[in-house]
């Protein structure tokens, strides 16, 4: 944990922290997890989205869905992971994207949507590991990472569907692992320059040699001593 952070910024953090550890207890408690509310019942085929069409809340615009990739990318293999993303609607009024792909040109107002953080899951349904991605992968526009920044308190998934525990603990997820968030999207920025600076003859953001750009292990159980500790709380 950062020593910056004063009181009420830890406080808010261990209440994101208390969040998280309860939605993933009465999942568990219930015989579900995490990753199982995302599939809802249905075959897990790579690629695919879960939940089919997304999760999008139209009063906040944030967005997410949940997917697989064939198991043929080294360190980056995971059993799945979760996408999350911003609408324009849902950004702060001054921030324009950088690059636009075609489709997002096109569809109107609110597509050119704003990649966040993918967060890798275990087999059992929990988060552990944290990565940021090229725009090709998503089919995002791309925003500096500054304007990425600005946009990460407001992701929140205020739905009952397809999961109001998942929904809730990924919002958690937003402010307990905030500030490697903002690490990993500073990261990312200085991915792309120093690829960018290599191939010079090369488009960045559609190059399929750059895929992941930035990650991270996360340890859940260690994040939640350290609040304690930053805190003074007793274990």
């Amino acid at each position: 944990m950062s020593e910056k952070l004063d009181e009420a910024a830890l406080e808010r953090i261990a209440e994101a922290a208390a969040e998280v550890v309860n939605c993933i207890r009465v999942l568990e408690k219930s015989g579900s997890n995490l990753v199982a509310e995302a599939l809802g019942g249905r075959e897990f085929v790579e690629y695919n989205h879960y939940p089919p069409d997304d999760v999008y809340d139209p009063e906040t615009h944030a967005q997410y869905y949940f997917h697989a990739h064939p198991q043929t990318r080294g360190e980056w293999n995971d059993y799945g992971h979760f996408h999350t993303f911003l609408r324009p609607r849902g950004m702060p009024s001054s921030v324009r994207p950088i690059a636009v792909n075609e489709a997002n040109s096109k569809d109107g107002e609110n597509d050119a949507l704003c990649h966040l953080i993918a967060i890798s899951m275990s087999r059992e349904g929990r988060p552990v590991r944290l990565f940021t991605t090229n725009r090709w992968v998503t089919a995002e526009a791309w925003y500096a990472g500054e304007d990425v920044i600005a946009m990460l308190d407001r992701f929140v998934v205020d739905l009952s569907r397809p999961s109001w525990p998942l929904n809730r603990w990924l919002s958690a997820m937003f402010v307990l692992f905030q500030e490697d968030i903002k690490e990993l999207v500073m990261q990312r920025d200085e991915a792309v320059t120093e690829w960018r600076r290599a191939h010079p003859d090369r488009d960045v953001f559609e190059d399929r040699e750059l895929e992941v750009t930035s990650g991270k292990t996360i340890d859940l159980d260690r994040r939640l001593f350290e609040i304690r500790e930053s805190l003074n709380l007793e274990a």
